[in-house]
């Protein structure tokens, strides 16, 4: 299938550059192909769906990881005591201050297979992904090579068109001095004049 691909953009190529004229057109098909890669919105929405559906494969792989959790707890208070119980200078105060922390790790061992599983769907989503973006360059390619050899073929064709006029207008005047000078008739006139406006309309 990429053999393919590339056998038609090849092709592509060559016929664009063997048909096209030198002084048709400033842009070349190669540039105006880099541009169409580059700039074009469908595209780079597509690229960025592909950046997005890769984070799923990062999140189904967090199954593996462990789940450490933590707490903390601090207690103060203070005590005073009373001269009158203690004796006399016993008017102090004592200050206590107690504290735990904890720190809890989870590893989970066997899930059913539910994490692999759950990657291979992910991973399978990023290649499902990356396809579609393929897909969708190789439409905007193709388009842009057409929509390039149709302006080739349109300036070809108003150039020939062009000189077709000439060459009828020119018809038209030698039919009417032949008929000044009376070696024509008013029908070759009529048809030469018919043929100079039916290419003027195209």
């Amino acid at each position: 299938m990429p053999s393919l691909r590339k056998s038609l953009f090849a092709a592509v190529l060559v016929s664009a550059t063997a048909l096209s004229p030198l002084a048709a057109s400033a842009e070349t098909i190669l540039g105006a192909l880099s541009k169409a890669y580059q700039n074009n919105s469908q595209l780079n929405s597509a690229r960025a769906g592909v950046r997005v559906t890769d984070e799923g494969v990062a999140i189904a792989k967090s199954g593996w990881r462990p789940t450490i959790t933590g707490s903390a707890d601090i207690d103060f208070s203070r005590s005073h005591f009373d001269a009158r119980i203690n004796g006399p200078g016993s008017n102090r105060s004592i200050s206590l201050t107690t504290g735990n922390f904890g720190v809890q790790i989870d590893q989970t061992l066997f899930d059913g297979f539910q994490t692999r599983n759950n990657v291979a769907a992910a991973e399978s989503q990023v290649r499902a992904s990356v396809e579609s973006l393929r897909n969708t360059e190789e439409n905007i390619l193709f388009n842009a090579a057409s929509a390039y050899m149709d302006v080739i073929r349109d300036r070809q064709v108003a150039v020939l068109t062009e000189q077709n006029l000439q060459f009828l207008t020119e018809q038209a005047r030698a039919a009417r001095s032949r008929f000044d000078v009376g070696e024509g008739t008013r029908t070759d006139v009529a048809q030469a004049d018919a043929e100079r406006s039916s290419a003027v309309a195209e």
